[in-house]
């Protein structure tokens, strides 16, 4: 059935599924466990992406111009002019509005936004310390309460940075409810009929064994999904990630798309495994702004260049005087800005 025939249907669907899950049980009275949904239709392309008036990098560049602080405002304006992600990483009672609100300033914009779930239990395996829902039954419902804040308006989201790798890597405890947690997540905010989804699977220099890794995604739901994300995060350059996801995609059907991240890409990866005894992956020096947000990106089965990690936010308080994991970080961005092409 073509998607826009459906749309109805699946609302409908959506609206019973948020009642059930907000108290605890399915539609047989059960805990929820698992959403399957019909084939969809991918919803179309957004020609522009949404850029967040309320960013960190605006009221800098507009703090930085007060006081006097011209170049380095400047520099900032290369962030602040572009479309980055929304990340969503936890409050059940507020994130429902949260996006709510987050879509309708895009829509009055005529742009089309970007989400990032992350609020698996355990997720990032505790490298930045403890964080997610509480519960599988928490997670299910709180992502049905990101799904109904979507109210059948465009936009694309990408879900659970690193979840996929790590259930590869069997750093979690329990690798099916992991999957299937995932593959629930892809369905329900698949069948708002407007979203885009994007099922993260880390970057190339993750997991190598791309077969594994797209059998686990298979396992995750990405069928339903409208493909994968890559790069989250990261500084992998995009010529390397592009010949990464078509390993990937060679081994689900040869025709699955991906995204990228390219907000810190442009010089790619530190070149060494640590920087002063902390892992080279969290805020690594020297590294720049990469390709800006895009459809047109004129490579095979790539759907768009995405700036997903906010350019600027801190990776981690892995040495003194970093900030902590997502906090903005202004001389940073600033860096990143210097350095673009």
């Amino acid at each position: 059935m073509p998607r826009s025939s459906r749309s109805s249907i699946l609302a409908v669907g959506l609206a019973l599924t948020v009642l059930l899950s907000a108290c605890g049980t399915d539609a047989a009275g059960q805990p929820p466990t698992e959403t399957v949904s019909a084939d969809r239709s991918p919803a179309p392309l957004p020609p522009v992406f949404y850029v967040d008036p309320r960013g960190a990098a605006g009221w800098q560049v507009t703090e930085w111009e007060r006081e006097g602080r011209i170049e380095e405002a400047a520099a900032l304006r290369r962030i602040s002019t572009r479309p980055t992600a929304r990340w969503l990483v936890g409050d059940s009672e507020a994130v429902t509005d949260e996006v709510s609100e987050f879509l309708a300033g895009a829509s009055r914009s005529g742009q089309t936004p970007v989400l990032v779930t992350h609020n698996l239990p355990g997720r990032d395996c505790g490298r930045q310390g403890t964080g997610g829902a509480e519960s599988a039954e928490a997670y299910q419902d709180w992502i049905r309460r990101v799904a109904s804040g979507v109210r059948g308006r465009p936009v694309t989201i990408i879900v659970e940075p690193g979840a996929v790798p790590d259930a590869v890597d069997r750093c979690v405890d329990d690798v099916d409810e992991r999957l299937g947690l995932l593959r629930d997540a892809v369905a329900v905010l698949a069948s708002t009929g407007s979203a885009r989804v994007y099922l993260d699977a880390g970057h190339p220099a993750w997991v190598k064994d791309t077969a594994r890794l797209a059998a686990a995604l298979g396992q995750a739901g990405v069928a339903e999904a409208d493909g994968f994300a890559l790069n989250v995060a990261n500084f992998i350059d995009t010529p390397r990630n592009v010949a990464y996801g078509h390993q990937i995609s060679d081994a689900l059907d040869g025709t699955t798309t991906f995204v990228l991240d390219t907000s810190r890409n442009g010089r790619g990866p530190y070149p060494g495994r640590t920087v002063r005894s902390a892992p080279s992956w969290c805020n690594p020096p020297g590294r720049a702004l990469g390709a800006e947000p895009t459809t047109d990106t004129g490579l095979d089965r790539v759907d768009a260049l995405l700036w997903i990690k906010y350019p600027g936010e801190s990776d981690g308080a892995c040495r003194p005087g970093e900030p902590e994991s997502g906090v903005w970080w202004p001389e940073y961005a600033v860096g990143l800005a210097n350095r673009a092409d």
